[in-house]
């Protein structure tokens, strides 16, 4: 029964393109035609039992708000209780399993995901959150796969890190154990495989969690559980929840038993967690985990040496792909003069040919913002731009009688410091600053300290020099930084992703310094042959 067990080497999951005439566009289309026909009914997870509590809030896709596609059973602070009491009767069982046995469920998870899931996710990430087909398989399928295969290599990797120290007849031993208390997995709408991430990276490592998703991804969030349940992940492991997050946070953050969190979303949130936290901070049993991936005001920064090509290419991936709802969008550039005519005219007319529409229409390369809270806030911004008299180059326009549609937008800014290059705006809005070519050394101080930010960058240029002293002067500005590529799509085990200063706390998902902050670290020293006698050598006369 005992052995030293290897992990298969995880090796990232290759990405279906879904190119007219292949199996998967099929395949995927079928998904989609099926998840429609029907109205899912959602409960809560607690403890292995499906909840429902006639507390209906319904779903509909965001590009077409006329289209009920499910509906799930919202919950209260009761049922975030049960929640906490569900995981605390499990955890014993749990953290006592053996480390393989819950790496097993986890990477039948992956195989589920990679295999007969794999259309059911994607479809519920294009559907529920607007997401086109390309989109949604790299993130619902390919990276929630690689983030369970990958931490399953870095738990064992963790585990196998030990001492190599030890004084003759001792033997020193490292043991990683799960934190003490419960741990509470608070996702948001934009990445389906973060909301699995962050509950699955600390259940593995032997915590409990009560994960609560944002309401705007809970149609996902549901396949993903199937999908754990399947797997063997045990009763009362990871507990899922639909409540009001103050609700939520009342219970939680007063709990005793309450021994971390881990958490996307946005600064100003993870900010009253940390105050409420801190606060609270007698009342727990042990010092909280706080790990937060949080806003992002990300950059571009062009050289006279760029590839025009590349810097376009960048720019319109990096800004408009789901929608520029990615905490690592392209939300500001900086492009110097010698270059702008050039790339100005590319810009206007690539952004000309994207289109715009519903995810089921594999065509659109834009599809609809998350709901009306977020439509109406983006659109805000545009039509401050426009009151103030600024250059729209692209776009402007948008409409929600259908959808949350806004097209792809580009402003221009009157100078470097302008709202729309300070702000976080999480929507399909890029705003550009135009500077002078001999302006380029002061330039990273300007891109340095516009905001409170550090989460991704990028500079592009064919000058060695030039990328040399972007990547030293930038070093503090983002925690994920790229050179002639757009800013966004890290790759668990490639890049492991997250920010500092605003950003976060820079913990890495997708790398084994993710892992170890659900776990306790206790040191065992085992002497074989013990001293008998207190005295030591140097007390003797001679």
């Amino acid at each position: 029964m005992n052995g030293f067990f290897k992990i298969p080497f995880p090796v990232n999951e290759p990405v279906n393109e879904y190119a007219p005439g292949t199996k998967e566009r099929a395949a995927l289309k079928d998904a989609l035609k099926q998840a429609r026909s029907r109205v899912e009914d959602i409960p809560m997870y607690i403890a292995g039992d499906e909840i429902r509590t006639g507390n209906i809030k319904n779903i509909f896709p965001p590009h077409d708000l006329q289209h009920k596609i499910g509906q799930f059973h919202y919950g209260d602070k009761n049922h975030v209780q049960q929640a906490i009491d569900a995981a605390l009767a499990a955890k014993n069982d749990w953290e006592m399993m053996p480390w393989e046995q819950r790496a097993a469920i986890f990477l039948k998870a992956a195989e589920l995901l990679a295999g007969p899931y794999r259309y059911e996710i994607n479809a519920a990430t294009m559907l529920a959150q607007s997401k086109n087909a390309y989109q949604a398989e790299i993130d619902a399928a390919c990276e929630m796969i690689d983030f369970l295969r990958f931490n399953v290599h870095y738990m064992a990797e963790l585990y196998g890190e030990q001492p190599t120290a030890n004084s003759k007849g001792i033997w020193n031993r490292l043991e990683y154990r799960p934190l003490e208390g419960f741990v509470f997995a608070l996702t948001p709408f934009n990445f389906t495989a973060i909301a699995g991430n962050l509950p699955t990276s600390a259940a593995m490592m032997g915590n409990v969690v009560v994960w609560k998703p944002a309401d705007t991804q809970v149609y996902s969030a549901n396949v993903l559980m199937k999908v754990f349940r399947e797997a063997g992940l045990p009763d009362g492991v990871i507990n899922l929840v639909y409540v009001n997050g103050p609700d939520a946070g009342e219970v939680i953050f007063n709990h005793p038993e309450f021994a971390g969190v881990h958490f996307t979303g946005s600064t100003g949130v993870f900010r009253t967690i940390w105050e409420t936290i801190g606060s609270n901070i007698a009342k727990y049993k042990s010092y909280p985990r706080i790990v937060g991936e949080t806003g992002g005001k990300d950059f571009i920064l062009a050289h006279p040496s760029a590839d025009e090509d590349v810097l376009v290419a960048a720019m319109i991936r990096g800004a408009f792909e789901f929608q520029g709802q990615k905490c690592s969008a392209a939300s500001r550039v900086y492009i110097p003069q010698s270059i702008w005519p050039a790339v100005k005219a590319k810009l206007v007319k690539e952004v000309a040919t994207i289109k715009v529409g519903p995810t089921e229409n594999f065509e659109n390369f834009v599809n609809a913002v998350i709901d009306e809270r977020a439509f109406d806030k983006i659109s805000g911004y545009i039509d401050n731009a426009k009151k103030e008299g600024l250059e729209i180059l692209c776009g402007g326009n948008y409409d929600k009688s259908k959808g949350y549609f806004i097209d792809p937008t580009i402003i221009m800014a009157p100078n470097p410091h302008y709202t729309t290059m300070c702000e976080e705006i999480f929507g399909p809005v890029l705003t550009i600053w135009v500077y002078q070519d001999n302006e380029w050394p002061g330039i990273f101080k300007t891109i340095d300290q516009t905001g409170e930010y550090a989460l991704t960058g990028a500079v592009i240029a064919q000058d060695r020099q030039a990328l040399a002293a972007a990547t030293t002067a930038l070093r503090n500005a983002a925690g994920n930084f790229y050179i002639n590529d757009k800013p966004t799509g890290a790759v668990v085990g490639q890049q492991p992703f997250g920010g500092a200063r605003g950003s976060g706390t820079n913990d890495k998902a997708g790398s084994k310094v993710n892992l170890l902050r659900w776990v306790n670290q206790r040191t065992i020293k085992e002497t074989f042959v013990p001293a008998k006698d207190y005295r030591y050598s140097f007390h003797s006369e001679s």
